[in-house]
């Protein structure tokens, strides 16, 4: 039988009180993984601040947050593709803290339909995920360049190979790989680093809920990692710490696949050509809302 691996915790590895004192401020971070990432810092002696655009959401989850880590957490609203709004979210954890160590860019709107897309929802993929990465980095950078501090950006697999009808989060995503390559060249001088976690198949999100056809197409995704599972949420958070953590303190411009192997595998999917070729013909395979 081939070997699964196990799901790591953070907290059996790293002590606990690795960042207290220090503080996050994290886009996105009112639900998936970048609430998973945030609880993690959180759990290791972090403060948090979560941003997003969704108030009633993110209240509820930096609630949830410092009742299971006893840790501070506050909710900023806000709208990564609105400047001003992130410097009002960077005051307000200013205000609160005093100080930003760590910002994960984590803001995304990964999924439009297949067929028939419009290009008002791929320009909005672009302008949350790439603009938006950017608009993060300059309404952070004089706090995380005073605490010589870290970012880590939250991208994908896709744009690793041509991946059918997902051009716009593969342009997106590449966009904040390079991003986060220029920020580390341009920032290490002043003490800042900067690194990408690229997530692979994680099972229990809405990536994988919408990417995985209705039939499981060639045994699932499972069957093509070589690690044997599906990523878990923990997986992603352990990169986290790892990266925040000093044992990186020499990893700076880097991409870090978190996939379990399974990138030289993937496939399309779908049946190619078929789905170029008649999109409408492969639509049934695909679960809702993709």
């Amino acid at each position: 039988m081939a070997y699964v691996s196990p799901v790591a915790h953070s907290t059996s590895i790293f002590k606990d009180d690795l960042f207290k004192g220090k503080v996050l401020f994290c886009t996105g971070g009112g639900s998936g993984i970048c609430k998973a990432m945030t609880e993690t810092m959180m759990r290791h002696g972090a403060d948090a601040c979560i941003v997003g655009r969704k108030l009633d959401r993110l209240n509820a989850s930096a609630g949830e947050l410092a009742k299971a880590t006893g840790k501070r957490c506050i909710a900023a609203q806000g709208d990564v593709r609105n400047p001003e709004q992130l410097k009002s979210a960077v005051a307000k954890t200013m205000e609160a803290f005093g100080r930003i160590d760590f910002v994960i860019c984590g803001e995304s709107l990964l999924f439009v339909p297949v067929v028939g897309c419009l290009n008002l929802r791929e320009q909005t993929v672009v302008d949350i995920d790439t603009i938006g990465t950017y608009n993060t980095i300059k309404a952070t950078i004089a706090y995380v360049r005073a605490s010589k501090g870290s970012y880590i950006h939250v991208s994908a697999t896709l744009h690793y190979k041509a991946t059918p009808f997902q051009v716009h989060v593969s342009a997106a995503k590449a966009a904040v790989d390079a991003t986060s390559a220029v920020l580390a060249v341009e920032e290490g001088p002043h003490g800042v680093r900067s690194n990408v976690i690229a997530p692979g198949p994680i099972g229990g999100t809405e990536g994988v809920d919408r990417l995985q056809t209705k039939d499981k197409l060639n045994g699932g995704i499972s069957s093509r990692i070589p690690l044997g599972r599906l990523g878990h949420l923990n997986d992603i958070a352990n990169t986290t710490v790892f990266l925040f953590s000093d044992a990186a303190s020499f990893i700076t411009g880097q991409v870090i696949a978190v996939d379990g192997g399974s990138e030289p595998l993937r496939t399309v999917g779908l049946p190619y050509p078929q789905c170029v070729l008649d999109p409408a013909s492969v639509k049934d395979m695909i679960k809702p809302r993709l």
